[in-house]
């Protein structure tokens, strides 16, 4: 069998042959806002297409800060959330112009060195760094090389980055006030082993809100942030006499396996034997079978803070930003009206 030999990849200096202009002119063509005439860029554009030329943005990047990789740095994620974050941060970022590296650190921190390395050597002009368990070590190689750093729920952990949060004490407040409402007495909080910034965060202030409030709060972190982790902790906590029944999880993933099995495996009823709060707001807590009531974090909003932080990238006097946003409870039927 035989194959076409690959084509080559045209070069400027070919469509300005092809055009019969000069090697700037086809440079002035594909720069935003340079000065270049409508008959000039008409035969360079038609060239180009007739070569199939594109321009490599990765070399203009060593001089144009704007058209430099943009590098994102994140674990789990597969996870609902992760993901769902990672979807609204990058069409975003695609309608801005910007080239995205993703750097995924679930291999390990020796494997996400050398990747993070790369980006550098690149000249990546930002790195964001998403919520979960990138090892700070990493973060801190980026802040120390002189890279602008954008954190996601993150806040308080390195200065010199900018911070893009939630309000994790509003919610948590307003979490702790839906149980007590409902008529919930014996509290509990559901997390993960993980041991991310957000999540203990959220397992924190919920507790402070509950004995703020006059109840006692336990809490069980039964392992990572799974819905098998929820499935665990349900096990757990209710075959106790004196089992809660108002749950908090720290995440939506977790609060489905709880119900799963409290349902499944207890026979409880959910909301008039136990009521559950998740947050996130992911795909399956608006299933019918789940129907969780949970809190929102605003991604797009989050998202379109991020692109905007990353114009100021190559501002020589760039001040720490810190942006909190709102996060709004998504009611359901996990929890008994009032």
């Amino acid at each position: 069998m035989t194959g076409k030999t690959p084509k080559t990849i045209a070069s400027a200096a070919e469509v300005a042959r092809l055009a019969g202009v000069s090697r700037s002119a086809v440079s002035r063509t594909f720069t935003p806002g340079a000065s270049v005439s409508d008959e000039t860029r008409e035969r360079v554009l038609a060239a180009a297409e007739q070569l199939n030329y594109h321009v490599n943005h990765l070399a203009r990047g060593l001089s144009t800060e704007r058209s430099r990789p943009v590098c994102i740095l994140g674990a789990d994620l597969n996870a609902p959330y992760q993901s769902k974050l990672l979807d609204a941060l990058t069409q975003r970022l695609q309608l801005a112009g910007r080239a995205v590296m993703l750097i995924n650190t679930a291999g390990g921190e020796a494997t996400a060195s050398a990747a993070l390395r790369q980006t550098l050597n690149y000249r990546a002009s930002a790195t964001i760094v998403l919520s979960g368990t990138p090892p700070a070590s990493l973060v801190d190689t980026c802040v120390k090389s002189g890279q602008h750093v954008i954190l996601v729920n993150r806040a308080g952990q390195f200065a010199g980055a900018d911070h893009i949060s939630v309000d994790h004490a509003g919610a948590m407040a307003d979490a702790h006030h839906m149980l007590a409402r409902a008529g919930c007495r014996r509290l509990a909080v559901v997390s993960s082993t993980i041991g991310s910034p957000s999540l203990t965060a959220r397992e924190r202030l919920f507790q402070a809100a509950a004995e703020a409030g006059g109840h006692e709060c336990r809490v069980l972190r039964a392992g990572p942030t799974s819905y098998a982790t929820g499935v665990e902790a349900a096990r757990r906590l209710l075959a106790a006499r004196d089992r809660p029944d108002g749950v908090f999880c720290a995440t939506d993933l977790i609060a489905c396996g709880f119900m799963d099995a409290a349902r499944q495996e207890f026979g409880l009823s959910i909301p008039q034997d136990l009521c559950v709060v998740g947050f996130d707001d992911i795909e399956m807590a608006g299933w019918s079978s789940y129907r969780l009531t949970t809190f929102a974090q605003p991604l797009a909003e989050m998202a379109e803070a991020i692109a905007a932080l990353l114009e100021r990238s190559g501002e020589a006097e760039r001040t720490e930003a810190h942006h909190l946003f709102a996060v709004p409870p998504v009611w359901r039927g996990s929890v008994r009206p009032a």
